[in-house]
């Protein structure tokens, strides 16, 4: 049973890591990003909410990403473990998650922070908006998101910090080689991949 959390800023490369990861760990990868845009896509009533604070590179109020998060964990794919992307970003989500997790007598195991430097992760995004299409990753929806996540989502680190749970990696270089620095830290802490014979 794994439970890991990976936390950083936009571009950081969060979500090809998260991928990676939870393929290596046998676990699912769950992006509140990834399930917001679902829900964008199909016009859910969820998606409508969301989708015009996304546009405008705000975070999603904390009970729609509580009530969404809460219901994706209870699914039976996550009971033996998972990957959070992208929650908690601030610090109610963090009381929440504790909360849960707490009463199903778990707990998380690391929290994978991606540092990257700003302009680099601007950069990035910028490519992928042309990429992908993304109205999210206009440069000043980027600039604004940075500052959304210096303001809410950085203060976290502190508080995963202090309970010796975070795991700082430089998300700069080869995407193989970032998650290489990943998995040796989380080796490091006694976190393995499960065996060959086991996958």
């Amino acid at each position: 049973m794994t439970r890991l959390l990976l936390i950083g800023p936009p571009g950081a490369g969060k979500g090809t890591q998260a991928v990676r990861l939870a393929e290596s760990y046998l676990v699912p990868d769950i992006s509140t990003g990834d399930i917001f845009r679902t829900n964008v896509k199909n016009e859910t009533p969820l998606g409508k909410q969301a989708k015009a604070y996304m546009d405008a590179g705000d975070n999603v109020p904390d009970s729609l990403t509580n009530d969404l998060i809460r219901h994706r964990l209870e699914e039976p794919d996550a009971q033996d473990g998972f990957l959070l992307d992208g929650y908690p970003r601030t610090e109610d989500q963090v009381r929440e998650l504790d909360e849960f997790l707490a009463s199903h007598g778990a707990a998380l195991d690391a929290v994978i922070e991606l540092v990257a430097d700003p302009d680099v992760v601007v950069d990035r995004l910028r490519k992928r908006a042309v990429e992908q299409g993304r109205s999210d990753d206009d440069e000043s929806v980027v600039r604004h998101r940075l500052e959304v996540y210096r303001e809410q989502t950085a203060p976290l680190i502190d508080v995963y910090a202090g309970r010796g749970q975070l795991v700082k990696i430089d998300a700069i270089g080869p995407i193989d080689q970032v998650t290489q620095r990943i998995t040796s830290a989380l080796a490091e802490r006694g976190i393995a991949m499960p065996d060959a014979a086991t996958r």
